[in-house]
């Protein structure tokens, strides 16, 4: 798992394009000392995943993670996650929160195995009025 540069921002756009996750957004994350993103690569393949997260004081605040759809239900995005919690418990964090869909039980079951709990619904927080289900694992 490396850190994304900026070479790498056209690969890691495509796998975002379903998560609407352009290359001017990944340009600007790369501009925020707040926000790191790992990517996960394949010899012959290139990246295969990507992780966008925000430590913003005592929290890690996980905002995108995207498979290649050729590679998933693989482990790779668990091995991202999995990372980035890593990086978070060395640097001190408290606690990691993400959102998902109310409607994505994958997401909210693989969340889940990872040892996140459900927290609060946030009522039409996405762009089509869909709810957000938040979900916080503690880190210490």
């Amino acid at each position: 798992m490396d850190v994304m540069t900026a070479s790498d921002v056209p690969e890691v756009a495509l796998i975002g394009a379903d998560l609407h996750v352009d290359e001017a957004q990944l340009r600007e994350e790369l501009s925020r000392p707040w926000s790191t993103i790992r990517v996960a690569r394949e010899p012959g393949a290139g990246i295969i995943a990507f992780v966008v997260a925000w430590r913003v004081a005592d929290e890690l605040h996980v905002l995108q993670l995207g498979t290649r759809k050729d590679r998933r239900r693989r482990g790779i995005a668990r091995t991202l996650i999995q990372q980035v919690i890593a990086d978070g418990r060395r640097l001190g964090v408290r606690y990691a929160f993400l959102e998902a869909r109310c409607s994505n039980v994958a997401a909210l079951a693989f969340y889940r195995s990872l040892g996140f709990s459900v927290g609060r619904i946030r009522k039409g927080y996405y762009s089509d009025g869909e709810d957000a289900v938040e979900l916080m694992l503690e880190l210490r």
